[in-house]
């Protein structure tokens, strides 16, 4: 008997399917990037051989091209470190604002003092209630909130002296010369009895404390200072709180001392500046993004008593993030010989890479109480500088992330 061949006919047409080639998005602002080709050829169907079966069809019409789909990465895991700063704080919010606009990166922890927890607990309470988008307009309204109270408590508003292109430098109102003054000869229990607080009515209006315990939608690190003892205290998971919060942001000269669990604490800016040891330790990302805000030295020497006054606070501010990364470069050091090779948390510091994003250069343009005056002009501008300075770094350093530090800490600060 005459065999049959055993040639294969082409496949038919409906049995393949075009994959649409999804386009990919630039990330600046400014000009978008320009589609590469794909990163796959198409794949040509194979042309149809003509079979020697008795009973053959017509020959059918080739197949249309095949495109693969692109293979999507997952968002890189980070961590962010924000630094305290009053009013300074709106440079992190810019920050914040690009990072949570371009949605390319999972933030995994985030530790701040003072503002920084402030910025901490809006973004995660944001980001449970509406996503990345939640956490842009969470971030604005108390943003806005911060300036809507001091333009209520201290309403004796005056023009700006800025000028276009010149950070503005709002004029001190009156009644803010009076209770810098009067803070000079009395406590906070002496000129303001009753304890108010328009922080713990925008914290209470703005935020879902409860919410954020119960989802923890990202780790959170806030640091606050025990007035007793000086000592510093993690707050975390379920102890998130008005209270937790609050006492980070507790200036001793403004405020009275927040009661947590009978013990009371002040700004948590005297004891980390931000924590940096809670996001190697606890969080998965090997990554952590430094946001600071204070300079890290004087332009001169100052002689003028406020100006005095103001570079004891810069210093004051700045020395737990110095003593916390000499800790880090010490355990480094240590890590790479047999003692401590056997440790976890050693090994975790010996890999971490750290970036920084350094508002500093900004907010010294300021004056040097603006920190305690949330001037919108003031809030607006660094935002605007936070956003453009994240833009610039990431064009240089995004594809370090995930790869290596793009800082030098010990050479930074040591």
């Amino acid at each position: 008997m005459p065999r049959r061949s055993t040639a294969c006919s082409a496949p038919s047409a409906a049995a393949l399917r075009t994959w649409p080639d999804t386009p990919r998005t630039a990330f600046a602002t400014s000009s978008p990037i320009r589609e590469s080709t794909p990163l796959q050829k198409p794949i040509e169907a194979a042309p149809a051989e003509e079979s020697a079966a008795i009973d053959s069809g017509p020959a059918e019409t080739a197949p249309p091209k095949l495109y693969l789909p692109r293979r999507r990465h997952p968002p890189k895991r980070l961590n962010l470190a924000l630094q305290g700063g009053g009013a300074h704080g709106a440079f992190t919010w810019g920050v914040l604002d690009r990072l949570l606009e371009l949605n390319e990166y999972k933030i995994d922890g985030i530790s701040g003092t003072s503002a920084g927890a402030v910025n901490a607990v809006a973004l995660a309470a944001g980001l449970m209630e509406a996503g990345t988008d939640g956490a842009r307009k969470k971030l604005e309204q108390v943003w806005r909130a911060v300036n809507a109270a001091h333009s209520h408590y201290m309403p004796m508003h005056r023009p700006l002296d800025g000028t276009a292109g010149q950070p503005p430098q709002p004029r001190p109102t009156a009644t803010h010369v009076f209770m810098s003054a009067l803070s000079r000869v009395l406590s906070p229990y002496e000129f303001n009895p009753l304890e108010i607080d328009p922080l713990r009515r925008i914290l209470a209006d703005q935020i879902d404390f409860d919410g954020l315990r119960r989802h923890q939608p990202v780790r959170l690190f806030v640091n606050a200072t025990e007035a007793k003892t000086g000592r510093g205290r993690i707050f975390s998971a379920d102890e998130i709180s008005i209270d937790a919060v609050l006492a980070s942001a507790c200036l001793p000269a403004y405020r009275h001392a927040v009661r947590i669990d009978g013990r009371y604490y002040w700004d948590g800016g005297y004891s980390a500046n931000p924590p940096l040891v809670p996001l190697i330790e606890k969080c998965e990302a090997a990554d952590t993004l430094l946001v600071r805000l204070t300079p890290e030295h004087a332009a001169d020497v100052p002689t003028a008593a406020k100006d005095i006054q103001g570079n004891v606070n810069r210093i004051m501010f700045s020395q737990p993030l110095r003593k916390e990364i000499e800790l880090i470069e010490t355990v480094r050091r240590l890590a790479n010989g047999h003692p401590v090779q056997t440790d976890p948390l050693a090994l975790r510091v010996l890999d971490h890479r750290f970036h920084m994003l350094d508002g500093a250069r900004y907010t010294a343009e300021l004056a040097h109480d603006s920190h305690l005056q949330p001037h919108w002009d003031v809030l607006a501008y660094l935002n605007q500088r936070g956003r453009k300075a994240t833009t610039n770094w990431l064009r240089r350093h995004k594809k370090s992330l995930g790869q290596k530090s793009t800082v030098d800490l010990a050479k930074k600060f040591l």
